[in-house]
C-alpha cells in the first residue's frame, strides 16, 4: 500500500502547473497560435539615438514579434549573440519576403528599411542586444526571459 501512495504523489508532484493558476489554450497551431503572441515595442536604428525606452521582460514559451527600424541615418548593426541562441527564431520578414533561419548572430541595416522578427522565448535568463562598437547604455536594450 506505501508504494501505491508513494507513486501516486510521485504522479501528481509531476503533473505541471502553472504560476498564474490559468489553463493555457492553444488552437491547432500549438504555442504558435494567436492566443499565445504578443507584441513588443520596436526597436529603432538611428545615429546617436537610443534603441529603445524600456527594458523587455519575456516569458519562456510565449510568441513575441517586434520590429527593427533603421532610418538610414548611417549604417548600423545590432548584434546580441547569446539572445538569439536563447530564442526560437519562426520568421524575420523583410519587404514581405519570408526568411526562416536557423539561427542568427545579427543584424545590418545599410540603408532605411524595416523588419519583423517573430520568436518564442526559450531559455530563461538575462540577455541583451546592442550596436556593435559602441558603449552607452542607450545603445542597447537589457532582455531579461523568466
Amino acid at each position: 500500500m506505501k508504494i501505491v501512495t508513494y507513486a501516486a504523489a510521485f504522479t501528481l508532484a509531476a503533473v505541471p502547473t502553472f504560476a498564474d493558476n490559468a489553463v493555457r489554450s492553444f488552437g491547432a497551431a500549438g504555442i504558435l497560435s494567436g492566443s499565445n503572441k504578443q507584441d513588443l515595442p520596436p526597436i529603432i536604428l538611428s545615429a546617436g539615438e537610443p534603441l529603445s525606452s524600456e527594458p523587455w521582460f519575456l516569458k519562456s514559451g510565449t510568441y513575441y514579434e517586434f520590429e527593427i527600424q533603421g532610418d538610414g541615418s548611417q549604417e548600423l548593426a545590432l548584434v546580441g549573440p547569446e539572445f538569439f541562441r536563447a530564442i526560437w527564431i519562426d520568421e524575420i520578414v523583410v519587404e514581405g519576403l519570408e526568411i526562416r533561419p536557423l539561427g542568427l548572430d545579427s543584424v545590418e541595416f545599410d540603408e532605411a528599411g524595416e523588419m519583423e522578427i517573430g520568436f518564442v522565448a526559450i531559455k530563461p535568463g538575462q540577455y541583451y542586444m546592442r550596436i556593435p562598437g559602441t558603449t552607452g547604455e542607450t545603445q542597447r536594450i537589457e532582455i531579461t526571459i523568466e
